[in-house]
């Protein structure tokens, strides 16, 4: 008979019944989870009524099948796995796709399985009486939602009961883990609303926007404390860095941490949610497919946690065409790379270090400048720049052919001005020795100018991202490393994560632009593909400074 209502149970708690309320009353479910926002958050949106009648059909959903096992006359052993089944069913229905229909994680069939289990009063009450005090004692509803499956394994743990029993509660748990492992890391890295605590909805007052990250070195995964614990495993070469990527590679996107205290000039407060799928640089360029897809559940995410909108930074902007794939994908959110101020903080900065560097009694028409990357947009734009002003211009890339071409593309539009240097096209990134001032801008994911390519005293832009300096190159005398494209957030502003920008209040400009994007609801001038308007570099680099955010030079 138990093998008869297993395959029931688990279709009973496949029913969307939570989602299709939800819909029902014209609340996209996907954005009004108590489990991504918080409990309070979710009351706020979704409403008392809806959140309970939603809660109680999960109930309902974990009892039923329980109920009708009892009357057919199952054990304790039967009731309780089909227990497992219902709530098996709950988490991984038959509809399986992606994106799924979003899943409540279960605390309302939990309880429902333990309503219809038949235990004794006081055997009963004790998973609730250690879900209430967790709650009271901690804040967090979804530790006290474990705690239901926690303490039914205590009981048949410690009440006398079979192994059957046993193994089965055990099981119930592992999958309550599992599911909740989410909340667990947002716990771990303070990240977890707490009671009292609601997560950030959009507003007047406060704005809400997400950023999509990954670590540039394998260092950056001991950031969170959900990963740190393998760091000794890898130091000990008990686990090698080749598996660590095989296993982040299997890994969805998740919250990893946050930008707080960012309030602009005209009294808004900035929260933006920093959201990881740990793939490391060489990873994300040599595996674009699996790119594009963790990209795309990175925007899921972000529409999830009341996003309205999500910034690619560092190599996410250039997957899916610079985020166009994403933004068709995702419609629901607006999606940006981030390259209109990332530019404008470039075309504001390199007037004012050529000025600097010309007050150091240096004439900029008798120096060298090289432009390294630049067979890159970005990289050529700053050539472009800086040409009617010096000497002598090198341009290093990779492809000799293409340099060659717009070397000579930029000598004739500067010809016709009267303002050609002489312009050297090279692939040698050695040639960069001659230079008094370095410009650099690639998409390489390690650093490719080290001290034997600088010369002593030479000025280093750096918009590289990762930096295309080494930090040996701070130890050539009188060399001096300007980090590029790096904006101070105004406010009491600081990042949970190091995100190597020199402060905890300052952030790379394609963050920046997704703040500004969402404060100003100016979403036509979002930055997707490879072609960036002047009018909307101008955009970003006037409403920024409004706002109260400061190009860092």
């Amino acid at each position: 008979m138990t093998w008869l209502l297993l395959p029931l149970a688990y279709l009973v708690g496949g029913l969307p019944l939570g989602y299709g309320l939800a819909q029902r009353r014209g609340v996209d479910p996907r954005t009004a989870s108590p489990y991504a926002l918080g409990l309070e958050s979710a009351l706020k949106r979704m409403g008392l009524g809806l959140v309970l009648l939603s809660f109680l059909l999960d109930v309902l959903k974990g009892y039923l099948p329980l109920l009708l096992g009892r009357v057919l006359g199952l054990d304790g052993a039967g009731l309780l796995a089909l227990g497992v089944a219902v709530y098996l069913g709950h988490l991984y229905p038959l509809f399986l796709r992606d994106p799924w229909p979003l899943r409540a994680k279960g605390a309302g069939v939990l309880l429902g399985v333990l309503s219809g289990l038949p235990l004794p009063p006081a055997l009963g009450l004790v998973p609730v009486a250690l879900a209430l005090a967790v709650y009271a004692l901690t804040g967090y509803a979804s530790l006290a939602a474990l705690s239901l499956p926690l303490g039914l394994f205590g009981v048949f743990l410690f009440g006398g009961f079979g192994p059957t029993e046993r193994f089965l509660s055990l099981l119930l748990l592992l999958l309550a883990l599992w599911r909740y492992k989410e909340n667990l890391g947002r716990i771990l890295e303070g990240t977890e609303p707490r009671l009292g605590e609601p997560m950030p909805l959009p507003s007047e007052k406060q704005v809400v926007c997400a950023f999509l990250i990954h670590p540039l070195t394998l260092e950056d995964f001991w950031q969170s404390p959900r990963f740190r614990w393998l760091r000794p495993l890898v130091r000990l070469g008990l686990l090698r860095q080749e598996w660590m990527e095989r296993l982040a590679e299997r890994f969805r996107p998740m919250k990893v941490g946050e930008v707080r205290g960012v309030r602009t000039a005209d009294g808004r407060e900035v929260r933006c949610h920093l959201i990881s799928a740990p793939l490391l640089p060489h990873q994300i360029k040599g595996k674009p497919e699996l790119a594009v897809r963790r990209a795309i559940q990175g925007a899921r995410l972000a529409r999830e946690l009341g996003a309205t909108v999500v910034g690619l930074g560092a190599f996410w902007s250039v997957v899916g065409e610079k985020g166009k794939a994403v933004q068709e994908a995702v419609p629901g959110i607006e999606v940006t790379n981030g390259g209109a101020y990332t530019a404008g903080t470039v075309r504001a900065a390199i007037p004012r270090i050529l000025a600097h560097f010309a007050r150091t009694g240096r004439d900029l028409k008798g120096v060298t400048a090289a432009v390294v990357g630049a067979n890159g947009v970005v990289a050529f734009g700053i050539a472009r720049q800086i040409a009617p002003y010096v000497g002598r211009l090198l341009l290093v890339g990779r492809d000799l052919k293409r340099l060659e071409k717009a070397a000579e593309s930029l000598r004739r539009n500067l010809e016709r001005k009267g303002e050609a240097p002489e312009i050297v096209a090279t692939t040698e990134i050695a040639a960069i020795r001659e230079a008094d001032l370095v410009f650099t801008a690639t998409s390489d994911p390690n650093p490719v100018i080290y001290p034997e390519h600088v010369k002593p005293g030479a000025w280093v832009y750096d918009e590289g991202v990762p930096p295309d300096v080494h930090p040996s190159v701070k130890e050539v005398p009188g060399v001096r490393v300007i980090p590029g494209g790096v904006v101070r957030l105004p406010g009491e502003a600081r990042a949970t994560l190091d995100l190597h920008f020199g402060a905890p209040n300052q952030v790379p400009a394609c963050l920046a632009e997704t703040m500004v994007l969402a404060a100003e609801e100016a979403f036509d001038r979002k930055s997707l593909g490879g072609e960036v308007k002047a009018e909307n570099i101008q955009f970003f680099v006037e409403r920024a400074e409004a706002l109260g955010f400061r190009v860092v030079e």
